[in-house]
């Protein structure tokens, strides 16, 4: 039922922010803006859940807990990054999305890192 709201929310958003676009362009930026956080909130109680879940995978898992951290950071890494390049290219500043993903692109490829360091030690000890 919450996605019913989200999307009934999103289009009413989109509706009234159409409506101040032929006067006010800024207003419709900000109604924009703010749906983007009302659904964003949203989300977030979702991944709340998700996490709690995963925590309790993990207490099965001794070893792996680590590489679930890992993942939760590149999540919100591309999480928010998409999200905060979505609103610069509704408003307008499309240099600055760009700008804001290669941050998020070089952010993840250092969080993961020591995932991919722990698979060249693995490779290593079967080598040799």
């Amino acid at each position: 039922m919450t996605f019913l709201k989200v999307g009934a929310v999103a289009l009413l958003g989109i509706l009234l922010g159409i409506q101040f676009r032929g006067g006010k362009q800024e207003y419709s930026i900000y109604i924009g803006i703010g749906i983007c956080l009302l659904i964003f909130s949203c989300t977030a109680q979702y991944m709340g859940q998700v996490k709690a879940q995963t925590e309790a995978l993990m207490g099965y898992v001794s070893s792996g807990s680590r590489y679930f951290s890992i993942l939760f950071k590149v999540v919100g890494i591309t999480w928010i990054c998409e999200f905060v390049s979505g609103i610069c290219k509704d408003s307008g500043f499309g240099a600055v999305a760009s700008q804001v993903e290669l941050f998020g692109k070089i952010a993840i490829l250092f969080a993961g890192m020591p995932v991919f360091l722990a698979l060249i030690e693995t490779i290593a000890q079967f080598a040799g």
